[in-house]
């Protein structure tokens, strides 16, 4: 595992060695770039942009909940007519509308624009800096009319001029104060009493009117508005602006009106609540009398006083009357006792006393009548009853037993009466208590809507006073905590940011460029390509030869070309160690690729180390190996081929420079050049050549166009497969990986060439 992650490690160093080495190839182009960026970006800067200078302020947007205990427009939201919103976020949305920028732009005389003429472009001016400036209402400003100069004369006249070579039609003299009509408007240019000019004062001003409503827009735009923290009311108010002191203004003003756009909307509030609750006091008050008139109704009525006091006369005189009955009753009961006694009892039998009976003939006639009954009774121990004395006494005793029956007989009808009178009040009375529950309660609801038409009648009273005093003693609810203040230096353009995008936009270009062009190209560029396609062994590289030789090995040879050649020659017999490999076929994938230049210098290389090597011009087609070397050709292939006189010695062309290394034509043309391929002269020319030579170089026809290589196959020990930068297409790569994998041809090995010198090996004026 440890291996495998160090070779992957290794590939990815290595893949992105070679991919920075390929981009720094193209090192002109992204030096090019970068300074071209940078170069516009620098005049960008200097002629395109504006710089701007961050304005900023915090203000204090108070809490109404968190302050006095009335406020303007309270009860408007108590009463529930109007919500009004304490959320921070409308307040910055007040704060960013365009039409409070609007109205502060016409408090500043911001609708019109100043500019002074400068060395790279024109300048804008606030008109506070200027001697003069121009006073024109919005609703009457001439809205056509183009720019033109104001230039001072002297301190009482200026002159107006066009501008451009184009006159303009107020160009004259004028005093300051004058009254200028132009077009559809009308606006005059007044002296600066508090100027504070860092101008020349004959210098020309450039005037033009603007339109507040776009400019507002603008502002609003740039205007940021935001909450400094989460929990409070602090809001950060920031702009950029060209000019600090303008921009300065233009916040403060900002706050300043949105503090008195929020008073007079307070104020406007408070009066149309005072109306509202004036009307609903004069309804209340027409509402409050008539419940008092129905209280009054209802206890006359009913007979009322005071609910809790009658009852209590009530009750006690319930209790009176059941305490009279008692006591009626109880004579009552007594008075019968003594009429049954009377009436029941025996002659010597005294009456009992009248007990309670508080009436003094019943007395009386009680009293006399037990005098009688003693007396008899005495009279009767020493005289009998017959006696006239006793005889009277009992006479006498009759007429007071008649006289008490009688007296009783009257009080018990008078106490009867009197009985049921109290009978009859004790109803009266028991009537009244049963009445009171009902009457309580509707008297108690009757009051419960009295008290809250009176309730809400005082705090109507109270939220109107309170309405009252704000309209007296009207409360911003805005206070400025940090004054408007501009920073020292231009926050905008960003240098860096400007610099850095045209550095990073400047590489980008090149970069792009560099791999569009690979992303687009077919063709091979170095030794990477094919490593990519085909697993096929490669045997080297052969670096581009400027001067063209057909020949380029020779034995006293040290440039880059011949160093490769040797290198290859030593990858050839590294990589046949212990093989016969004789019969070497070189073929490439279409003509062009250098197969028979590479032929010839291979054959040299190895006939310089005293090797026998034999080149045979195998491409039949388009022969060009005896050409190219510029070596006499008579007879070759084809005519060994098709006549059986020919031997090889008798088609061999011995090398005019380099000893051991000889040519084999190919004769003219044939008209069937792909049966011939396939002739059986072929092995024996092979074998001859084989029994003689050390190596034997076949150049032969592109596999990639024609089958005639493959007609080599059964004859041939090794294959070398040329593939030329930046003139094969990646297909041909496909060609080789498909006869290395299949085995088409017998053991394939592949040559880049060539390739960029400063790339290779080697030593002389091509080397690195």
């Amino acid at each position: 595992m440890f291996e495998l992650n160090t070779r992957s490690t290794v590939s990815e160093s290595k893949n992105f060695r070679d991919i920075l080495t390929h981009y720094l190839k193209y090192w002109y182009l992204f030096a090019a770039g970068v300074v071209l960026c940078l170069g516009a970006a620098f005049l960008y800067i200097r002629y395109k942009t504006v710089p701007q200078y961050l304005i900023s302020s915090t203000v204090l947007i108070k809490d109404k909940d968190k302050g006095s205990s009335f406020g303007p427009g309270e009860a408007m939201g108590d009463l529930g007519l109007i919500k009004a919103s304490s959320n921070i976020d409308d307040q910055i949305g007040i704060f960013g509308s365009s039409s409070l920028m609007q109205k502060v732009l016409d408090r500043l005389d911001l609708n019109v624009n100043y500019q002074i003429k400068g060395k790279i472009r024109d300048l804008n001016v606030y008109w506070k800096s200027l001697p003069f400036y121009i006073d024109a209402n919005p609703a009457h400003q001439p809205t056509t009319l183009p720019p033109f100069n104001v230039q001072p004369k002297d301190s009482l006249s200026f002159v107006i001029k066009g501008i451009d070579g184009i006159a303009s039609v107020l160009e004259g003299t004028y005093k300051y104060g004058d009254t200028l009509i132009a077009g559809n408007g009308q606006f005059q240019v007044l002296k600066n009493p508090t100027a504070n000019s860092i101008f020349s004062e004959h210098e020309p001003v450039t005037i033009s009117f603007v339109n507040t409503q776009n400019l507002a827009q603008a502002y609003a735009g740039q205007l940021e508005v935001e909450a400094v923290n989460t929990t409070g009311s602090l809001l950060g108010v920031s702009l950029l602006d060209a000019i600090p002191e303008r921009g300065k203004d233009i916040v403060l003003n900002l706050i300043q009106l949105y503090a008195e756009e929020s008073v007079k909307y307070q104020n406007q509030l408070a009066i149309g609540t005072i109306e509202i609750i004036d009307e609903r006091l004069k309804f209340l008050t027409g509402e409050i009398t008539e419940v008092e008139k129905d209280i009054a109704d209802y206890k006359q009525e009913n007979d009322l006083t005071n609910i809790s006091s009658d009852a209590a006369v009530y009750l006690q005189s319930a209790k009176e009357s059941s305490r009279k009955l008692e006591e009626y009753q109880t004579q009552l009961d007594i008075l019968n006792s003594l009429e049954s006694y009377i009436r029941n009892g025996n002659d010597e039998s005294l009456v009992p006393s009248s007990l309670n009976i508080q009436d003094p003939t019943l007395s009386g006639l009680i009293a006399q009548f037990n005098a009688q009954q003693l007396e008899r009774k005495n009279l009767l121990r020493s005289t009998p009853e017959d006696n006239p004395l006793v005889v009277n006494i009992n006479r006498s005793l009759n007429n007071l037993r008649s006289d008490l029956l009688e007296n009783l007989k009257n009080i018990k009808t008078s106490l009867q009466i009197a009985l049921n009178n109290e009978r009859q009040s004790a109803s009266r009375s028991r009537a009244q208590i049963a009445k009171v529950p009902s009457a309580e309660r509707a008297l108690l609801n009757i009051n419960r809507d009295q008290s809250i038409k009176q309730d809400l009648y005082l705090y109507l009273l109270q939220k109107r006073e309170e309405e009252a005093l704000s309209l007296e003693a009207p409360i911003s609810n805005t206070r400025i905590v940090d004054a408007p203040s501009s920073t020292n230096f231009p926050v905008s353009p960003n240098k860096t940011s400007i610099y850095l995008g045209a550095l990073i936009f400047g590489l980008f270009i090149p970069f792009a460029f560099v791999y569009v062009k690979d992303l687009m190209n077919n063709k091979v560029t170095d030794i990477d390509d094919v490593e990519k396609i085909t697993d096929t062994p490669i045997l080297g590289q052969i670096s581009h030869d400027e001067r063209s030789n057909a020949l380029a090995v020779s034995g006293k040879d040290t440039t880059s070309v011949a160093e490769l050649f040797r290198l290859i020659r030593f990858n050839l017999s590294y990589l046949t160690t212990g093989r016969a490999h004789k019969v070497i076929l070189i073929t490439s994938g279409m003509q062009g690729e250098g197969k028979t230049f590479f032929t010839a210098n291979l054959g040299a290389s190895l006939a310089l180390t005293g090797k026998k090597v034999v080149a045979l011009s195998f491409d039949l087609r388009a022969p060009k190996l005896l050409q190219n070397l510029k070596l006499k050709e008579t007879i070759g292939i084809t005519d060994y081929l098709v006549d059986s006189k020919w031997t090889a010695k008798d088609i061999t062309v011995a090398s005019t420079n380099i000893e051991n290394f000889d040519f084999i034509g190919s004769g003219p043309i044939p008209p069937n050049p792909g049966e011939l391929m396939l002739h059986p002269r072929i092995e024996t020319l092979i074998d001859e050549l084989k029994a003689k030579y050390d190596y034997v170089l076949v150049d032969s026809a592109p596999v990639g166009k024609v089958a005639d290589a493959f007609a080599l196959a059964p004859h041939i020990d090794a294959t070398i497969f040329m593939i030329r930068q930046d003139y094969s297409r990646k297909d041909n790569i496909k060609i080789v990986d498909d006869i290395y994998k299949n085995q088409k041809l017998k053991f394939p090995m592949v040559v880049l060439n060539d390739t960029n010198a400063k790339n290779s090996y080697g030593y002389g004026e091509h080397t690195t």
